[in-house]
């Protein structure tokens, strides 16, 4: 039936992409995306106090009702009195709770998924579920999370809800036996362990996850909690990699407790669909649905696209597993900081690229001497670029060091606090430079330095040290006979086969055997008989003559037998011992001179690569390069750690002596504190207010809240500085999190930094790029906006299975506070996408001159061939230094000077390695080449938005009019939730008028904001026959005009001037304006723009101001099967007769 039914529809699904379509070809409508967020209340619950703080969920989360609550929570009564958790808090008890009275097909308990935006308050959520499981009974819990620091904050939530009767204890603190033993006596309560401590193991072999099963026994029903379980989301890692043992120990501790309820709880816990494997409880995959397993799952969601990630957090809610909202960011502020590159560091980082440059070609000429002993080419490499990708990622810190600390200052003086966001510290550079050169420093530590040097000292590529000669013969001078004759018998010792004594010329009359006797005898005999007869007789190799074997002497060497008086010169005193004869003596000596000569070449040679070691080694001490950061900072601010609270993961810091000369090591805790606890005072004492900047990384800080608490003394306004964004989106959520959380007095400042050149927050696995950070002098919001970056890929993904990802905050905060935002989709900002990659590879045709560039390289004109010529060839250059150019051969002749060369098919696509390595490049053709790619890029992402293939994920159906036809028709219902699916069928009306577009031009005019371009157009050129008309008027870009039509309204694309007079002409004619006007408006409404003789009919929308469109509503993937059945039937015609390529689909 449901087949059926979507076969009839003569458009696609709203997920399918069914946008206005461009009515010409060269110019871009763009989709009709609506407002991100909106304001949340719980829909069906009316328990609980409002939320302390503005709540706010996805727009397409908030299309979905969740399903009807039927859960009675026990603790309702008490909840209500003490007010304790907030409304929403108490709609996750009770849908959580109401979700784990069910169970899967498989027979496993159904679980639930807690996706709220960081600070909401997950934490007391948590405790409120344990708390009314212990009512019920259940009295024993698991609690797992990222760092047992938080061990203390979970009984602080307890506390707030009323359980302080229920024990956490922290399982890194309690042995290897049975937890219920009499010796450890652990009978209920929380077990508070994190994901390290779930697949440890002690000595013994005795596992946690083992002593865990037992403790909890069978038949388990109690919590078991996944706090900020995005730490097991690489179970199912991209191709090429290992699932990692947390995910897989996540995965058995839930099959070995198929009765227990299962919360996962995270603000990012699914970034990317492959993230999400751990999720079993959630029933999305396995028995009883469409996909068997979760790769099946993972291949639809990816095929799907954006629409369909957005689905699933729409069916999740919808089936009552899955909650998800996010504080507003209204009150919050967020300022991108002029921030030039001092001259200082703009040299600096000039320089260490050049020595980068100039190090690859020392190395690629050492490595030529490698023997094949020695490591490979390709391991020297992979660990060149890594260190290269270390260094620049320490530079870039570096270089907004200065800003950081102005920023700090100046806002102690307006009597705020501070907390400085970074991921890594320099605490193994710290270390190894500590261990070299003692605990008393000159000054602080160069990561830099520390980590060229360290690389340089192991990687260096230095032939093999030769083997000096033993004893005297290391030397081309010897006298006497000795030397020679013990090389001799060394010589002839090592020689297979051959005895001491030498081999002797047998002169004896051989006897055959008789045949009577045996082989055996026959051998015997034999050897008896030749040797009886060598001992008596040999012949002189110089006279042939024969004589006694005892009268004859026997060279040594050669075994050759002579008379004492054959050689010259005669042998006349008796010789005791060995003897050569002349010719092997001149002979060895001959090949001892050729052997010395040959190891003091080998030994220069090694003498010279040492000596190229030592003074690169020099080079690199003498280099202008940044001290660490971290220690920098803490330093300048305000007068050293006395003044910041630091919470990381590092052990001990540099501190700067007394006297201020030198500095030196220390650990960070003291005889008061222990290492252990060392984050959590230092926490405490920045939000009692004893100091007041906080230094946070990701490894010292997860979960911590730092936001200025109504219940803290430390009240003043946070400003969150960024010295360094995660390499990845989902990090940056979370240290973003750490200041903007729920109960706050005041809502923080977010300040970043641009500067005069760009640099990427260097990518992960998962290619989460950062730019625009850095970057100065741009026009648009995407070359300043900080945070922005941190969502680029994940964006596209992950949409609404959290609400970070939905869009960046920094576009819900320009909403909310009045700051503009230009554009509705970061689709663009992308870059690790598949129009990345073919953007990459376009231009890299382009540079290597395989093909023409499609767009004009920046600082080029295309009337000035030559300027792109030159930038060609300094753009090659630059990619033969960071090799992705190979096997470069510099042309003769009339190409002198021209570089050839090519580039490996792997790396024609790799945007990853791409940005990383023009890290290394001089910072003007750094940002020429990226201004080039994400020129190709946008162009690239142009097309295909004209073109119809876009995928722009779940967008608002916008129009004049929109009508419901006939009654929505339920084709499939949820047996578990009760939630259906609903099909619903729309009629829109997307023209507009005469009299709104005479409205329209009026009151533009009225307010003064008018130009002398503003007005109605007509096309030059005919369609069919046919001109068509719009009106245009300057929009808040200057020269940028915005364009309305009678068919399908305003487009989102503004236009040029130049753009506009070169396709249409300017009406002075308001009579032949109306007409023009009034004829499109009504001949749209019945056909498309390519006439009553279009191919396809009233399936075609170009431009047509009716349209049906048909929604598929409710739940989605428990029908996906029937679905893509139906889509399978898409058939892909050209929409339009005058552009090849441009197509339309459609479902007949």
């Amino acid at each position: 039936m449901l087949l059926q039914t979507l076969n009839k529809c003569a458009t696609g699904f709203l997920f399918s992409q069914e946008v206005a379509i461009e009515v010409e070809r060269e110019e871009d409508e763009g989709g009709m995306v609506g407002e991100t967020f909106t304001d949340y209340r719980p829909p069906k619950l009316s328990i609980g106090p409002p939320h302390p703080d503005p709540i706010v969920e996805t727009s397409s989360l908030s299309a979905v009702q969740p399903p009807e609550p039927t859960y009675d929570l026990k603790i309702k009564d008490e909840l209500e009195s003490s007010n304790a958790l907030s409304c929403l808090q108490i709609e996750t008890l009770v849908y959580a709770c109401q979700r784990h009275l069910h169970h899967l097909p498989n027979g496993a308990r159904a679980g639930f998924f807690v996706g709220d935006g960081a600070g909401v308050g997950k934490g007391r959520t948590i405790a409120g579920l344990i708390w009314e499981n212990w009512h019920h009974g259940r009295r024993k819990a698991l609690w797992i999370s990222v760092g047992s620091d938080l061990k203390f904050d979970a009984r602080r939530d307890l506390d707030d809800v009323g359980a302080p009767c229920v024990e956490v204890h922290a399982l890194n603190k309690l042995p290897y036996s049975k937890l219920d033993s009499k010796s450890v006596g652990v009978k209920e309560g929380v077990v508070f362990l994190t994901y390290s401590s779930l697949i440890a193991s002690s000595e013994k072999g005795r596992s946690r996850l083992q002593q865990l099963v037992q403790w909890c026994g069978s038949g388990f029903d109690g919590l078991v909690i996944f706090d900020e379980c995005h730490k097991a989301k690489n179970l199912v890692p991209e191709a090429g990699s290992q699932p990692t043992r947390t995910g897989e120990a996540v995965l058995e501790i839930q099959a070995r407790l198929p009765e227990a309820r299962v919360v996962y709880c995270s603000a990012t816990g699914a970034s990317e669909p492959r993230n999400m494997g751990y999720m079993v409880r959630l029933g999305l995959w396995g028995a009883g649905t469409f996909f068997p397993d979760f790769r099946d799952f993972l291949g639809a969601l990816e095929k799907g696209g954006v629409g369909a990630l957005e689905l699933v957090a729409m069916d999740m809610k919808a089936r009552g597993m899955y909650v998800c909202r996010t504080l507003s960011y209204k009150g919050a502020e967020f300022e991108v900081v002029e921030a030039p590159l001092e001259a200082e560091m703009m040299e600096m980082y000039k320089k260490a690229a050049e020595f980068w440059a100039e190090l690859r070609v020392e190395l690629l000429a050492a490595s030529a001497f490698l023997s094949n002993e020695r490591p490979t080419s390709s391991q020297l490499w992979r660990l060149y670029w890594a260190s290269h990708q270390r260094f620049f990622r320490h530079m870039c810190m570096s270089a907004k060091v200065p800003a950081t600390v102005r920023l700090a200052k100046q806002a102690l003086m307006e009597d705020k606090c501070v907390v400085i966001g970074l991921q890594s510290t320099g605490e193994a550079r710290t270390e190894e430079a500590v261990t070299k050169y003692g605990l008393e420093l000159d000054d602080f530590i160069s990561g830099p330095r520390e980590l060229l040097l360290k690389f340089v000292e192991e990687n260096y590529p230095l032939p093999e040290k030769p083997e000096p000669l033993s004893g005297m013969y290391s030397v081309i001078h010897w006298t006497g006979d000795e030397s020679v004759k013990e090389l001799q018998r060394k010589r002839h010792s090592a020689t297979p086969g051959v005895s001491m004594k030498g081999r002797v010329r047998k002169v004896a009359k051989w006897k055959p055997a008789s045949d009577g006797e045996s082989d055996e005898e026959s051998e015997t005999d034999s050897a008896h008989e030749s040797t009886e007869s060598d001992d008596e007789f040999q012949i002189c190799e110089i006279c042939s003559g024969e004589e006694e074997r005892k009268k004859l002497l026997q060279c040594s060497c050669c075994e050759q037998l002579v008379h004492p008086a054959c050689v010259v010169p005669p042998v006349i005193d008796s010789v005791t011992g060995d003897w050569s004869c002349h010719s092997c003596k001149e002979k060895t000596e001959d090949y001892l001179q050729a052997r010395h000569a040959y190891l003091a070449n080998l030994l220069k040679r090694y003498e010279a690569a040492l000596e190229r070691k030592t003074n690169i080694l020099e080079i690199i001490r003498s280099l202008d390069l940044p001290s660490n950061p971290l220690d920098d900072i803490i330093d300048q601010v305000l007068g050293g750690p006395d003044k910041v609270a630091e919470m990381t993961g590092r052990r001990g810091m540099l501190v700067r002596a007394s006297s201020g000369r030198g500095v030196t090591y220390q650990a960070r805790n003291t005889k008061d504190v222990t290492m252990e606890m060392v984050n959590m005072h230092e926490k405490q004492l920045f939000m009692d207010g004893k100091k007041l900047v906080a230094v946070i990384s990701e490894a010292g800080s997860a979960g911590v809240s730092l936001q200025a608490d109504r219940r803290a003394s430390n009240q003043k306004r946070r400003v969150h500085l960024t010295l360094e964004l995660p390499w990845s989106a989902d990090r940056a959520i979370q240290q973003f999190g750490r200041t903007h959380r729920s109960n706050q007095a005041s809502a923080p400042e977010y300040r970043n930094w641009k500067n005069d050149y760009f640099v990427f927050g260097l990518c992960s696995k998962a290619a989460v790029f950062f730019w625009g950070q850095y970057k100065v002098g741009a026009d648009d919001m995407r070359k300043s906006d900080f945070i922005t970056r941190t969502i680029i890929r994940t964006y596209n993904q992950a949409t609404v299975l959290y609400s970070w990802w939905r869009t960046p905050i920094c576009i819900n905060c320009c909403q909310e506070i009045g700051i503009s935002w230009a554009g509705p989709t970061l689709s663009a900002y992308n870059y690790d996408s598949a129009y990345g990659k073919r953007a990459l590879t376009v231009m890299y045709k382009g540079i290597m001159e395989q093909d023409s560039l499609p767009v004009v390289p920046p600082g080029c004109s295309s009337e000035k061939p030559e300027t792109i010529q030159d930038f060609i060839m300094k753009a090659k250059a630059a990619l033969v230094s960071v090799g992705i150019v190979r096997d470069t051969v510099l042309a003769n002749g009339k190409d002198s000077a021209k570089l050839s060369g090519r580039i490996v098919d792997s790396d024609m696509h790799d945007v990853g390695r791409f940005l990383n390595r023009i890290l290394g490049l001089p910072p003007d053709i750094q940002n020429r080449l990226f201004e080039l790619f994400v020129s190709i890029l946008d162009l690239l992402i142009q097309n295909a938005r004209i073109e119809g293939n876009l995928d722009s994920g779940i967008v608002d159906v916008k129009a004049n009019v929109i009508e419901l036809q006939g009654n929505p028709k339920t084709v499939h219902v949820d047996h578990m939730s009760g939630a259906s699916t609903v099909l619903f069928t729309f009629i829109l009306d997307r023209g507009i008028t005469w009299e709104s577009a005479s409205s329209m031009l009026e009151e533009k005019r009225k307010d003064g904001l008018g130009s002398a371009n503003d007005g109605f157009y007509e096309s030059k050129r005919e369609w069919l026959g046919r001109r068509h008309f719009i009106l245009a008027f300057e929009s808040s870009a200057s020269g940028m005009f915005k364009i309305v039509r009678p068919a399908v309204g305003e487009s989102l694309r503004e236009m040029s001037l130049a753009e506009l007079k070169s396709k249409y002409r300017k009406i002075s004619s308001l009579d032949k304006a109306h007409s023009g006007w009034e004829d499109e408006y009504e001949v749209s409404s019945k056909q498309c723009m390519h006439g009553p003789k279009c191919k396809l009919g009233n399936f075609c929308t170009v431009g047509r101001r009716i349209q049906d469109v048909n929604v598929l509503g409710g739940l989605i993937f428990p029908v996906w099967g029937t679905i893509e059945k139906a889509l399978s039937k898409q058939l892909w015609h050209p929409t339009d007769p005058f552009e090849e390529g441009s197509c339309h689909r459609v479902v007949p």
